[in-house]
Formats: structure tokens, sequence, C-alpha cells
């Protein structure tokens, strides 16, 4: 009996315990493990090539910073970014997605929807309860948390949800000391989050998303994905839905959908798309990599093309590879439609960290490519069409 009431004593003690270590410990190892920096495949930046950057406008067109359990601002050294280290490099603006639900025993071949590796990871980072089975909340709640980080900033993160805000920030930066402010443009990756609603289109946009990709690893209600079962192509609800994107200003983001998907959005888009975060086939062969028809006709018809940075994008994660795939970018899809797509912090290991984006400028000069070119797709490139494409 002494034993079993030592144990009653005890038993809540260690439930305390379990759940502190759950809640505080669990998130942030999951996030060091799968947002690595390799090191090992970095590059050294010389003069020149830090003289140029320093006079650069850094874009990037993908971030998953705001699904971990981690300070927006920073600074951090846990995972990819934060916004101290996105200045610490340079970078101007940044596109902030969303992630709402990835299935167990992802891959890049073939995934159902019918499981979800979200609802464990926002439990464990304490993220409302309404979030728990709500997709549309999990993007919600992660839009505030970029909203919270803006105001507690100090001017330090300035989030864009028109032209006017853009015009503005930018122009805030040219006179503002360093470290400058970084411009953030909120997104979401695959619309599972409007729960096959249309209205919910609506909603995300009042809540300030500017950008939306179809799909993520999965068939959804809106299109099939590259990674999907069917991987089909826009259903009846998609093509509603690229319809009243395009009517608010939204801009629709063809990454991680599938072929047929990509086709026939590029047969009705009345409006610019993009392809946030992607690779090529011709330096890496991949279901969601792109083609060079595919990226002559994203060319042809005013697109942007965001690069990644990690392995399923160029094979080999280094900044000299992701350099020849935006070469080839540039070759095949033009020079003014080629762009930075990181997916940091996207489960993803990468050689270049946030405040560590000099080494893409030199790269790119080591492959003997002009500065002018170098300073569209390192950001300016970005910036002319955000401004054109945002409400």
């Amino acid at each position: 009996m002494r034993t079993r009431s030592r144990w009653l004593v005890a038993a809540p003690a260690l439930a305390v315990a379990a759940a502190v270590g759950f809640f505080a410990v669990v998130p942030r190892v999951v996030d060091g493990r799968m947002n690595a920096v390799d090191e090992g495949k970095a590059v050294a930046v010389g003069e020149r090539a830090a003289a140029l950057h320093a006079t650069l406008r850094v874009a990037d067109l993908h971030d998953d910073l705001l699904l971990w359990d981690r300070s927006v601002l920073g600074p951090g050294t846990r995972g990819h970014t934060d916004v101290a280290r996105l200045a610490a490099g340079g970078v101007a603006v940044q596109v902030f997605s969303t992630v709402t639900k990835t299935p167990k025993g992802q891959n890049y071949q073939r995934n159902s929807g019918e499981t979800d590796n979200i609802t464990l990871l926002a439990v464990a980072s304490r993220w409302p309860p309404r979030s728990w089975g709500s997709l549309l909340e999990r993007a919600l709640h992660q839009g505030a948390k970029l909203e919270r980080a803006e105001a507690a900033s100090g001017g330090g993160l300035i989030i864009a949800r028109n032209r006017a805000d853009l015009e503005r920030a930018l122009a805030a930066r040219e006179t503002a000391a360093d470290p400058k402010p970084v411009i953030g443009l909120l997104a979401t990756e695959g619309l599972q989050s409007i729960e096959g609603r249309l209205e919910n289109v609506d909603t995300l946009f009042a809540h300030g998303f500017r950008m939306a990709g179809l799909t993520h690893f999965f068939d959804n209600e809106v299109a099939g994905s590259a990674h999907g079962v069917a991987k089909g192509g826009l259903t009846p609800l998609g093509r509603q839905v690229v319809r009243r994107m395009e009517a608010l200003g939204m801009i629709v983001d063809l990454a991680h959908v599938s072929p047929q998907a990509f086709d026939e959005v590029m047969l009705m888009a009345e409006r610019p798309v993009v392809v946030s975060h992607t690779g090529v086939h011709f330096v890496c062969p991949g279901p969601r990599n792109l083609s060079d028809v595919q990226l002559a006709t994203l060319g042809a018809r005013g697109a942007l093309i965001g690069i990644g940075y990690w392995d399923g994008a160029v094979c080999d994660p280094s900044p000299r590879t992701v350099a020849a795939a935006i070469r080839h970018a540039v070759n095949v899809a033009g020079e003014d439609h080629v762009a930075l797509g990181s997916d940091w912090d996207g489960a993803t290991t990468v050689a270049i960290s946030g405040d560590r984006v000099a080494q893409v400028t030199q790269a790119l000069l080591d492959l003997g490519m002009a500065e002018e070119v170098i300073r569209k797709v390192m950001g300016e490139n970005a910036i002319r069409f955000f401004l054109a494409a945002l409400p």
C-alpha cells in the first residue's frame, strides 16, 4: 500500500513533467532536425560578390517559418530563418507561407490525404484548440502569428497587403539604417485550407493572404498534386477558385500541382502566375520540377519561377547547383521571369540560410552571369511582379 500511495502522489508530477517535455521539447527537437543547414556545401563569398550583394534588394518566394515553434523575429539559431537573419542576409521581401496539412510518410511519388502530421505539431506547439481540427483555422493562426510579429518588431517587419503598402515599405527601406526592415507577404501552401468552400478564399484574402498554392503533397478538393494519388487536373471547384483568386488579386501559385493541373491553369489564367519554389528537370529530374516546355510556357505568360535550395529541387543542395538551375531557367524562360524560392524551414536541408544568401550571388558570378541579370534574379523580378500583381 505504501508503494501504491507513493505512486499516487508522484503520478501527477510525472504527468506534468511529461506534458512540459511534450510541449517544450518536442516541437524544438523536430524543428532542429527537419530544418538543417549543411555547412559543408557552403561557398566562400569574395569581395566582389559581397559588394554587389550589399546593393541588392533580395526577394524570396517561399518560407515556412510560421509553422514552427520559434520566434518569427529572432535572432535564433534553430532552422533556416527569422527576420533578424533575413535582414542580415539582405532580404528585402519575403513570402511567408502557412502549412496546414502534410501526410504521414510524405514522399515525392504518391501520397493520399487521409493522414496528417500537422495535428500533433499543432497540439505540441500550443496552437489554439480551434485549429486542431480545422485547416482553415491553422492557416489563420499562422497568419495571425506574422501579424503579431509585425506589431512587436518596431518597424523591423512590414507586411504588404497591397501595392501601396509595398511601395511605402520599399521607400522606407531606402532611408532606413541597417538592419533594414524585411517586407513580408502572406501565402498558404495548398488550398485544402479552404475546406472545400469557395467563400473561404475570401476569408483568406480578408485575413491578408495574397498568394496561395493550389495543392501541396496530396490531391485536394481544388486540384491534383504532383505527389498525389490521382494526379488529376482542376476540379470544378478549382476552376471557380482560380477565377475568384484572380478577381480578388490573389496570386495563383503552381508549386506542387500535377502536370495536368498546370496545363489547365495556364489555359484559363488571365493573370500571371508563380511557381514559388521548384527546380528544373535539366538539372534535377523530379515529379515537381519544371520541364523546358513548362519553363518556356511560364516565361511567355509573364510568370515568375522561384528556384529552390533543397535536394528535391536541385538534387545536390549546394549554392553552385542552385546557381546552375537558375542559369538554366533564365536561358529557357527568360531573365525577367526567374527568382529565388528557397523553401526555407520547409522540412528541408539547405546550405544557404537566411543570413547567407550572398552565397547565391557568389555562385552566379562564378558562372559568369552578368551583374544586371543577377540583380533581377536576386530580387528585382519578384519586386516588379508583386508591384504589378498585388491589389
